[in-house]
């Protein structure tokens, strides 16, 4: 009985490792997929800046929101050292996410075309939501943890909200960019631009794929209890006794 309970078991650590193996390769699928596949993200124009900055779009949407963001998580909760060493890192990345996000944003709006043009399809409106309610997140954590002249019972109230909006938001990123990745690779499919079998459509495919996995992953590092408690481990020596 112990042996198969030792078995289920994941240490902190090797769920560190994976989800951080698995942003790597989402992080190079999406750099290999923006820059040697740069004929996807042409413009209707021919404008050089307007290339730049298709290719911009999904660069700062994944790895400088969606990674960073996560690890920003994952630094909240597991990094070694003081709680205001954990609450600054925690807080500089969720920054740094934010402004990617915003940024990566404007990218896409910053045409002759517009907002509105633009502001047509789910994946907009989800990811204009998203990096709004990131935002307010952010000002929220600001302002309840950092803020030193916070009451302390207001802190504690806000606690179970503020874990649960950001592991909400974080969820609706990843939801966003697969919502893109499937928007995107689907226009280039229609149009014949892309093949349904080629390599292309499985850097695409596989970097959706890797997103769900990480988000898992992620989320699951931040429920992960640090410490058996008390009950669990009076019912594990029972349980070893009886094996």
């Amino acid at each position: 009985m112990a042996a198969t309970e030792s078995s289920l078991s994941l240490s902190p650590f090797s769920l560190l490792v994976l989800a951080r193996l698995s942003a790597f390769i989402v992080a190079l699928l999406v750099i290999t997929w923006a820059l040697h596949f740069k004929t996807s993200f042409y413009p209707h124009s021919s404008s050089q800046e307007d290339l730049i900055y298709a290719v911009l779009h999904p660069l700062l949407m994944v790895i400088g929101f969606i990674l960073v963001s996560g690890e920003a998580i994952l630094v909240h909760r597991w990094l070694p050292g003081s709680r205001n060493l954990k609450k600054s890192v925690h807080l500089c990345l969720q920054g740094i996410a934010l402004a990617c996000g915003i940024f990566g944003i404007w990218t896409k709006f910053h045409s002759r075309d517009g907002i509105v043009a633009n502001f047509y399809s789910l994946h907009s409106w989800m990811g204009l939501s998203c990096v709004s309610l990131f935002g307010a997140q952010w000002l929220m954590g600001f302002l309840s943890f950092w803020h030193r002249r916070e009451v302390r019972m207001t802190r504690i109230r806000i606690l179970p909200w503020h874990v649960f909006l950001g592991l909400y938001t974080y969820s609706l990123a990843v939801a966003t960019a697969e919502t893109g990745l499937l928007e995107k690779l689907t226009f280039l499919q229609t149009k014949g631009t892309v093949q349904k079998r080629c390599t292309e459509s499985m850097i695409v495919n596989g970097m959706g794929l890797g997103l769900a996995l990480l988000s898992g992953m992620v989320i699951f590092a931040a429920v992960l209890p640090k410490y058996q408690t008390p009950h669990s481990k009076s019912v594990y020596s029972s349980n070893k006794l009886h094996s």
